[in-house]
Formats: structure tokens, sequence, C-alpha cells
């Protein structure tokens, strides 16, 4: 895969997250040997940011210290173990309150509370760090200096001379904050190089960055989840950044009519909509075209929103489409997507990893009412354009899968207004028939728009057999193809 970026920095010289989505938002990682403000609330996941942060530079051989303020270190090491976290090899310079601060009697006749505990905490911190030396340092949370000093502006000096003093010893600092209406950290925000902020909703968690000293990054709201493995960061997809070099040319459905009514096939590299109402065999139409490229040993994926697997495998053993042998041979993946179970950007990487591992040829998506209700979010048309836009940029076949509302009236494209989309537009519609007097429901196949080359402008009869699809001559005589029921007006 070949990524156009102007931008792209040399991963060597960023520090990475330990985080592989946020390095990527963050165009490589961290820029060294500066400071990032971590926002969110109770919840968020800044304390497992940092772990990550800290134990991916015990992996690269460096020091990696956390200070910690407010939650006890054995606690935070339960924490991480929960998370599948190691904490081996981190420094923990503790500063939490113990117990024994409750228990004794801690009065100040002549000298404030503050005045009283910030010399011994500020000397522990600098011992530490001229001791250790650390290339990471997570501060947890640097909140605590503000009820160390007396005023706003005091609390201002000490952070600031606080972070220089870490910059000047060579490292490279994640520190959190707790924002509150009676303690906004926005002042923290004007004093560090960058901002990182985790945003948690009763639908879904992202994070975005508002600010990066030295280097551009991925703008948006990125989707991100908390697991058993810790932080996963999910970028939005940008379709302009990933891009290669194909011949667009076409791809046969193995149907000689079929291609005839598209002159010559679907090309590669196109989104095709393929728009109908229930039952007139869409996904068996897309189906073929993916038992055409297993035939020349291509791939293909089906994502399933609505039907299970094996009953998708049991209506292709139906019309002679063997998807299950394509399975056991690697040409054909089917994938079901459960409801709920992901965020759009974390779907939009599931295909692009897969499509990229696989070297993946063509994409289904059955179907985009099932898209919209199946995976969380609601701006369905610009996560959907940005899925099929890189996937074409890559050279792939999108197919997406449509099931218009009505059997029957007037004739509508989609129902989600993403037609613009489309670089072919197939529409399958049922008609009706009199054969023999007797009025038959058939089914009826046409293009309305297809952008690489010309097409029919008229409808075939298409019937699916156990023998396959079987499309008809170019038929004459059809009526209200689309104002109302296509009808198939008999010679005289």
């Amino acid at each position: 895969m070949v990524h156009d970026r102007a931008d792209r920095v040399d991963p060597a010289e960023r520090v990475c997250t330990g985080i592989e989505g946020l390095d990527e938002v963050l165009n490589g990682g961290l820029v060294p040997h500066q400071t990032y403000l971590v926002r969110g609330g109770p919840g968020t996941g800044k304390t497992t940011l940092g772990l990550h942060f800290l134990t991916t530079g015990v992996a690269n051989q460096e020091t990696s210290l956390f200070i910690n303020l407010g939650e006890a270190a054995a606690q935070i090491q339960r924490n991480a173990r929960s998370s599948g976290i190691s904490t081996a090899g981190i420094s923990f310079l503790d500063l939490s309150p113990t117990s024994e601060f409750f228990t004794t009697n801690q009065t100040y006749d002549i000298f404030s509370p503050a005045e009283v505990e910030r010399e011994p905490i500020t000397q522990q911190i600098i011992e530490q760090i001229e001791t250790l030396k650390p290339d990471r340092v997570f501060l947890d949370s640097i909140t605590q200096f503000r009820y160390l000093t007396s005023d706003a502006f005091q609390f201002r000096r000490q952070v600031l001379s606080f972070l220089r003093f870490l910059m000047e010893h060579d490292a490279t600092v994640l520190f959190t904050s707790e924002s509150s209406e009676e303690a906004p950290d926005s002042d923290l925000q004007f004093l560090c190089d960058g901002v990182i902020h985790l945003n948690f909703t009763p639908k879904y968690r992202t994070l975005h960055i508002s600010k990066f000293r030295g280097s551009n990054f991925q703008n948006g709201h990125h989707s991100l989840r908390i697991t058993d493995r810790g932080v996963q960061v999910f970028p939005r997809l940008r379709p302009e950044l990933h891009k290669r070099n194909f011949h667009p040319e076409p791809i046969s459905s193995g149907i000689p009519d079929l291609d005839a009514l598209l002159h010559g096939g679907l090309e590669r590299g196109t989104v095709t909509i393929i728009s109908g109402p229930s039952g007139v065999g869409k996904t068996t139409i897309g189906l073929q075209f993916m038992k055409e490229a297993a035939g020349r040993g291509e791939r293909s994926i089906v994502y399933t929103f609505e039907e299970e697997v094996e009953i998708i495998l049991q209506r292709c053993e139906s019309v002679n489409i063997p998807a299950r042998t394509m399975l056991e041979r690697g040409t054909l993946t089917l994938q079901k997507i459960e409801p709920l179970q992901f965020t759009p950007d974390e779907f939009a990487q599931l295909v692009r990893h897969s499509a990229e591992a696989q070297q993946t040829q063509i994409v289904m998506l059955d179907s985009i009412s099932g898209y919209r209700l199946s995976v969380q979010g609601d701006d369905l048309v610009s996560h959907i354009h940005s899925l099929c836009k890189y996937l074409a940029n890559t050279g792939i076949t999108v197919l997406l899968i449509n099931e218009t509302e009505k059997i029957a009236g007037e004739f509508r494209a989609t129902e989600v207004g993403i037609t613009y989309l489309a670089d072919n537009f197939v529409f399958m519609r049922y008609l009706e028939r009199r054969i023999g007097g007797e009025l038959h429901i058939r089914k009826a196949i046409g293009v309305l728009k297809k952008r690489l080359s010309d097409f029919e402008k008229t409808l075939r009869e298409v019937e699916i057999t156990r023998y396959g699809i079987k499309v008809g001559e170019p038929m004459e005589g059809l009526e209200g193809i689309l104002s109302d029921t296509p009808f198939l007006r008999e010679k005289e």
C-alpha cells in the first residue's frame, strides 16, 4: 500500500506512545523532549494511556518514571494488571497521601499547609529526576500542585518552572489534569506543547488533539475503546492519504448478458450501488461477481449486517455459487457484524486492515441500512463516504447493497441520500408480466448510472434458479419503469 503524504515524518524522530492508533493520529508519535497534557473526566482512560507511554519506554530500553500525587502506586499497579499492562521496569515516585496523614495530627501554627508541604514534595521530585534521569515522565495529576500554591499566578509559575526543569533533563513528559467548574485547567493548555483530549459519552469514547507544537496531526474525533488490553484508538479514515496505482479495467460477472448490460462489467476501483426491494436478488448479483473473481484467484470480502453467514452460504448453494469452496480456498471471507459492535471508525479500520492483509479485490457491504443500524454513530453519510473512497483509491471494487422500502410504487434510488457516491448504479425491480392470460410477477435488472463507460438504457429480465443467474435479452414494451411497478405490454 502506498501512502501519499507530504508531511509524513520519520518514526525514528518520534516518541511512540505505545498506542498504534494514537501514534497514527500524531503522525508518528510525540515530538521528543516536550510536554503534553492529557485531559478528560473520570474514567476516560488518562492513567491507562500514561501507562502505555511508560511501558513502551521500558520496552525500548528507556527509563520511565511515574509520579503519582493522587492514587497510590499499589492501586495503580493493580489496575494496570487488570488491563493487561505490566508495570515491571517502571519507577514510581509515590507522593499520594497515606493513611498516616489522617491518623496523625497535621496542624501548622505559623505557615499554611501548602507552604509546609510544597518544599518536601518538590525536593523529592528533584532528587528522583536527577538520580534516574528518566527519558519518559508521566505525572498523575498535576492538579495537586494547584493546592500547594497560594494563588493562580504562583501555580502557573510553579508548573511552568517544573515542566522546564523536566525538559532540561531531556525528558518527554505526559501529565494529566482534573478539570472541574471550580478548578478549570484551561491555563494548563497554554503551558504545554500538546493537548490530548479524552471524551466519554453514553454512546462511545473519542479522542482528539487540539494542540501539537512542531508537527501536524490528524484533526477530528477518533474512536477510543478501553479493553482488557488497555487503550485502543481507531483514527478516522482519511481516504486522501491512501492511494495505489491501478488500471480501472472492467471485471466480468461471468454472465455474458449481464456484462452486455454493463458494457463489459464493473470497473476496478469503482463504487457500485445495487438497489432494489427485499428478495429481488441484490446480494446474489454481488456474490456472482465474487464467484467470477474467485475463478481468477482474487479475494473478496462480504460484511453482512443482517443475515447470518450460514444462511448466506445455504442461499449460495441453492443458486450454484460455491461459497463454501471459496471460503476453504481463501478467495471469499464472510463476516457477520453484530449490532452496535463497532463505531464507524472501528469498522473502517477493520475493513482497511482486512483488505490490506488479504489483498482484497472486491468488498461488499450488505446492506447500507444494516450498516446504519448496526454501527454506532449518527453521521452515516460522511463515514460511508470515507470508507468507500479509501477502498476505491486503492483499486478495490466496492459493492453497496441498498434495500428500498417499497416493493412497488414510486422509484427511489436509495433511502439515505448516498447516490452521489456511486460510480455505477444498478437497480433491480419487480415487474408484472402477462403470460397466457395470467399475470406473473417477474424480476428485472437495469443500469441508471455508469461513469466510466456507456450502458444499456433498458431493462433485462433476470431469473435466479438452482442452476445460477440467468439474464435475458433487452425488454421491449416496458412502461412505468421509474414511476410505478414496471409493466410489460405484450405486442399485439
